[in-house]
């Protein structure tokens, strides 16, 4: 019987605990809701006051910061790909060397068949 109290109580000393924080919780949003209603009834007036100036500003400052942001990823690519130009002339082998590799071979293989091609088609006129 006593092993059977036990876990009773634990269940009510965790649903004591969970009312108890539940509630402080509740207690918390309405007053950060009550807050914030607070807050924008008395900011409110001036934003429509100072809106002429605030929202040219915060454009202002979103282009900023987004040309700061763009700068520094285009900033990174470039010292991403000198770093790895480096590497691949000095002979490193960084990733995907091999699929340029194969690239070029193909380039040249094509480059080849069109001036076979060409001039085929070079002795073709000439002989006629």
């Amino acid at each position: 019987q006593q092993q059977q109290q036990q876990p009773m109580m634990m269940t009510a000393v965790k649903a004591a605990t969970a009312a108890t924080a539940g509630g402080s919780m509740l207690v918390l949003s309405g007053l950060t809701l009550a807050g914030t209603v607070i807050a924008l009834t008395v900011a409110t007036p001036l934003l429509v006051i100072f809106s002429p100036v605030l929202v040219p500003a915060t454009i202002a400052v979103s282009l900023l910061a987004a040309g700061f942001v763009t700068s520094g990823g285009l900033g990174l690519a470039a010292l991403s790909v000198l770093s790895w130009m480096y590497k691949y002339l000095t002979g490193k082998h960084p990733p995907g060397a091999d699929q340029l590799e194969h690239a070029k071979a193909r380039l040249a293989s094509k480059a080849r068949d069109i001036k076979e091609s060409a001039q085929h088609r070079i002795d073709q006129a000439q002989g006629s």
